[in-house]
């Protein structure tokens, strides 16, 4: 049989061999502000989501109650108590900064764009996966550090999350607010051309992506570990993600979802935020001399989330048509 390799996978897969070979247009110093052009993009992509959104879908989406619940539990529960289960067979000091680093992934709240972006691409339930990538940042800047704060003694409390407050308010939440208002003026235009949002909405991914590896590999981050090392730390983000994939994917069968709200709970449930991840280490560890160490799972983490969903994103599209289309049959 003959294996169809996914051309967004191949895309990532040679952006992330760019960024090695080039990686200064990802750098602040770059005479190419792919911030902005990340920072708009990102803007543009809930704007278009407000566009094709009703209002009455939007508070259809907001009272599913279950699936809100399913997908903040793998977040901050399944995912934390994952990881503590590996605690008991810490021997030395080096093992512990290893598991506090994957402990660490693990407190994480969802990333925001990515997840609405995916569940997009795989036609899962959009209006659900808006909510819940931009409630779990808010909800993170409590629950996080109350998870790392029962194994970091030393924890910093006169951070301003303001930041991240006016980029969740600005950048995600205003601009599907005012999509959704002017959704009766633009909406059947945006909704006849899905194609190109979609190939707009991966060009944006394929941006991020670059621009992550790139500051990566231009501050050495990969070679302050072996190679077997790496590997082993790859293998491990790996298992996280496909066991609680599996666990959210049965959970979300057992409560009775549809396809749509399954993609949903199983791909805004396993996403990490790398952004968030980032500024938490900083008020969390400090000066911490393994802080290199502490967000290197987080990477290997980021990188694979979106590689292995954007494989399987078809995948799942391609289901939720095929159950809608037997929803249709017996009316027919």
């Amino acid at each position: 049989m003959r294996i169809k390799l996914d051309k967004f996978v191949v895309s990532i897969i040679i952006i992330i061999i760019v960024a090695y070979f080039f990686p200064q247009w990802g750098l602040e110093s770059s005479p190419v502000p792919l911030d902005l052009i990340g920072t708009l993009g990102i803007s543009l992509i809930f704007f278009f989501y407000g566009l094709k959104l009703s209002p009455q879908k939007l508070k259809a989406g907001l009272s599913n109650y279950k699936l809100h619940i399913l997908v903040q539990a793998s977040t901050f529960l399944l995912f934390p108590v994952l990881v503590l289960l590996f605690r008991p067979l810490i021997q030395n000091e080096e093992q512990e900064i290893i598991w506090l680093a994957f402990f660490f992934l693990a407190a994480l709240p969802s990333t925001v764009s990515s997840s609405v972006v995916m569940v997009s691409l795989a036609k899962g339930n959009i209006p659900a996966a808006i909510f819940n990538a931009s409630i779990s940042g808010i909800i993170g800047i409590a629950i996080t550090p109350l998870w790392i704060g029962l194994f970091v003694t030393e924890i910093a409390s006169d951070f301003d999350f303001s930041t991240i407050y006016s980029k969740l308010l600005l950048q995600i939440l205003l601009p599907v607010i005012v999509g959704v208002l002017l959704q009766k003026y633009w909406g059947d235009f945006i909704r006849k051309h899905t194609s190109k949002l979609t190939l707009f909405d991966k060009s944006i991914i394929l941006l991020i992506i670059y621009k992550s590896f790139a500051e990566s590999f231009a501050d050495n981050l990969f070679t302050s570990v072996s190679i077997f090392d790496l590997i082993l730390l790859f293998a491990g983000v790996i298992g996280v993600f496909v066991v609680v994939f599996l666990i959210t994917g049965l959970i979300a069968k057992l409560l009775g979802f549809n396809m749509e709200d399954r993609i949903t709970a199983q791909f805004c449930g396993t996403k990490k935020s790398l952004v968030h991840g980032t500024v938490f280490s900083k008020i969390l560890f400090g000066n911490m001399a393994g802080l290199g160490l502490i967000l290197l799972p987080l990477m290997l983490f980021h990188a694979s989330q979106i590689m292995i969903i954007s494989a399987i994103a078809s995948r799942f599209a391609r289901k939720v048509d095929v159950e809608k289309a037997n929803e249709i049959a017996p009316e027919a």
